[in-house]
């Protein structure tokens, strides 16, 4: 319930850039008691700034998206070893899809060349697997963000509503202590949110430097994902690590 509210006014200020306690009270019909509480929380997890009475949206930078050259230089030796143990659930014949983080790309590069066929809103994964003579490449299309090397596509469904997705693989920005999986942007989290539900396995690559951390959109619960590959153990519920 709560992480649910503190979605609500994030994204509520997110529109808005500031907003007093009684506007936020009065959208969510929410006491203005908690609404403080919740923007006290907030506050202390570096999304919002407080002032006067009113709470005002941090522009943080992967809101503006952090420049995929500077994010794919981050924690090489945990993604180097996640991504070799990713392989490990790629079959050829598979349909396989991709999110646009640094570290699916530094899986990509390790994709043998044998028969499968790549989904993903990654140019760099795009970039990556037009070398490769028996991959088929399907790429979402749609507004490339050049910052992300990202394809922001509002066909979206409709395309991936004609392939039978085997195993989608990503990564986040941060797993919060309640199990919540987040993002720093809508459009990343939207295309991950989908493909976890609509694939029929879901596989997270996640460093160490993820856990505990809180993002701007929210993907899934942890719970929902299949699969979690990572450096570090974790023992949530209903997860299942290797």
């Amino acid at each position: 319930m709560k992480n649910t509210r503190h979605e609500a006014l994030l994204k509520l200020i997110a529109e808005q850039d500031v907003m007093s306690v009684n506007q936020l009270s009065e959208q969510l019909s929410v006491c203005r008691e908690t609404i403080r509480r919740d923007l006290s929380e907030l506050q202390e997890q570096g999304l919002i700034l407080r002032r006067h009475g009113k709470a005002k949206r941090i522009i943080q930078q992967d809101d503006i998206g952090i420049p995929f050259t500077r994010r794919v230089k981050s924690h090489l030796h945990d993604k180097d070893d996640i991504t070799r143990q990713a392989l490990a659930y790629i079959e050829a014949g598979m349909v396989l899809a991709l999110d646009a983080s640094t570290t699916c790309w530094h899986l990509a590069r390790k994709l043998p060349d044998v028969p499968l066929t790549v989904l993903t809103n990654s140019a760099r994964v795009v970039r990556e697997l037009e070398r490769r003579q028996y991959v088929s490449v399907v790429c979402t299309g749609g507004e490339l963000l050049r910052k992300e090397e990202v394809y922001r596509s509002p066909a979206l469904l409709s395309l991936i509503k004609h392939y039978e997705i085997d195993l989608f693989m990503f990564s986040c920005e941060g797993l919060d202590k309640q199990g919540t999986l987040w993002d720093s942007n809508d459009h990343n989290a939207e295309f991950k949110a989908m493909l976890v539900k609509r694939a029929a396995q879901s596989l997270l690559l996640m460093d160490k430097s993820k856990l505990w951390r809180q993002g701007v959109a929210r993907i899934c619960a942890l719970p929902e994902v299949d699969i979690i590959i990572s450096n570090r153990e974790l023992s949530l519920p209903q997860a299942s690590c290797a």
